[in-house]
């Protein structure tokens, strides 16, 4: 099996919101998702960029990703956010995730953030397992809080 890691392409959106569509599904959420491979070329790649992305290829076939983005914290200063890893189910175990965030550690020393973070859900023991061999700091002193778009419109 070859991998390849890099950085993601406007022709790589197609697949990776392929694999996000397969990560709601797994996080019981299969509905949930709303981007489309539109908005996600614009906000990936247009004026507005949001975000930036790495892409798992094995034997020509993208098959995992991992999309981050950079924020701002008042009391760090330059952070950057680790919005998802995504493996698809039949490559889980072979690597391509520790690859993935490596590869996003990576970016964090080069871009010399303060921190790195992202979230994983209470019940995924396999991504809790794995981050706990990075000696990742599982906060639970924090609620996270949103409004979604339904909510906003409401206001």
């Amino acid at each position: 099996m070859s991998i390849e890691i890099r950085k993601g392409t406007p022709q790589d959106i197609a697949p990776a919101l392929q694999l996000v569509k397969e990560l709601a599904i797994y996080e019981k959420a299969p509905n949930e998702v709303e981007v489309t491979i539109a908005e996600m070329t614009e906000w990936g790649f247009g004026l507005d960029k949001q975000f930036d992305f790495y892409v798992a290829i094995s034997d020509g076939v993208i098959v995992g990703m991992a999309l981050y983005y950079f924020k701002y914290s008042t009391w760090k200063g330059k952070c950057l956010f680790l919005e998802d890893i995504i493996v698809t189910e039949s490559q889980r175990g072979k690597g391509l995730g520790k690859l993935l965030f490596d590869k996003v550690v990576q970016v964090s020393k080069e871009t010399k953030v303060r921190r790195m973070e992202w979230q994983v859900l209470d019940w995924n023991t396999p991504a809790i397992e794995f981050y706990k061999k990075y000696d990742a700091t599982m906060d639970g002193e924090w609620v996270n809080c949103k409004l979604t778009n339904y909510h906003l419109e409401k206001m």
